[in-house]
């Protein structure tokens, strides 16, 4: 069995016993590997954001939380792949990565079938980048911390000139214009609402200053060639 089989087999003996606790020792016996190697896998699986709780000392083990885990997922492998070509394409977006914690949780809960068939699906898949093409912009945490938690951000920004100035930001959504990010907000420095380019941002601090609740739908309309649609959820 590869590393990666056995990740996913992990998550689901330990789903299958949960609650009750699974040694180290125990789990290295059934993939005949390791304990060393099971901890690191342990340690892998935790990273990517799977609910794992470690006890230490005798009769300790490791145990999974499923109340935050799925059941058995009837994603087919394309429907995988599709969700995983997504968000290859979206660097730079907000929540990306949460977005890729997301989908460590998705195909861990399919079926080792499944999941075996859109690794090999993903495999057939290839994107070409131009060799001077940058990396995107990965857009700050701070940034989406301050929408979620509507809390006010103080931003170091660049603007078209180069001139860089400080200002408090007062948080409400991002918006998008093809694959380039922007981050609305009522800016206290000019007393108006701003929109700023992602990829200008210096430096974002989250203060502890709640921020009012200002609504996407009182700021001032955008350019009347443009249609605004809010994220389609379901």
């Amino acid at each position: 069995m590869n590393r990666t089989d056995r990740l996913y087999a992990l998550v689901e003996e330990l789903r299958a016993c949960a609650p009750r606790r699974v040694s180290a020792r125990e789990l290295a016996a059934l993939y005949e590997v390791s304990v060393r190697t099971i901890e690191r896998d342990i340690g892998a699986l935790q990273q990517a954001g799977v609910p794992i709780y470690a006890d230490v000392g005798r009769g300790g083990g490791y145990t999974l939380d499923k109340s935050r885990t799925l059941p058995p997922l009837n994603f087919t492998p394309a429907e995988a792949v599709a969700v995983a070509i997504t968000l290859a394409r979206a660097g730079g977006s907000p929540f990306s990565r949460s977005a890729r914690t997301a989908l460590h949780k998705i195909v861990a809960a399919m079926s080792a079938g499944d999941g075996a068939s859109a690794r090999e699906l993903a495999e057939r898949i290839r994107f070409i980048t131009p060799p001077d093409a940058g990396e995107p912009a990965s857009v700050p945490a701070v940034l989406e911390e301050a929408v979620a938690a509507r809390r006010v951000v103080r931003l170091g920004y660049v603007d078209a000139a180069g001139l860089e100035t400080e200002r408090d930001v007062e948080p409400v959504a991002f918006t998008a214009v093809s694959l380039r990010w922007y981050f609305i907000g009522w800016c206290r420095l000019r007393g108006e609402a701003r929109v700023f380019r992602i990829d200008r941002v210096r430096r974002a601090a989250l203060l502890e200053e709640p921020a009012p609740e200002r609504r996407f739908e009182d700021l001032p309309p955008g350019p009347p060639d443009h249609i605004v649609q809010p994220l389609e959820f379901v």
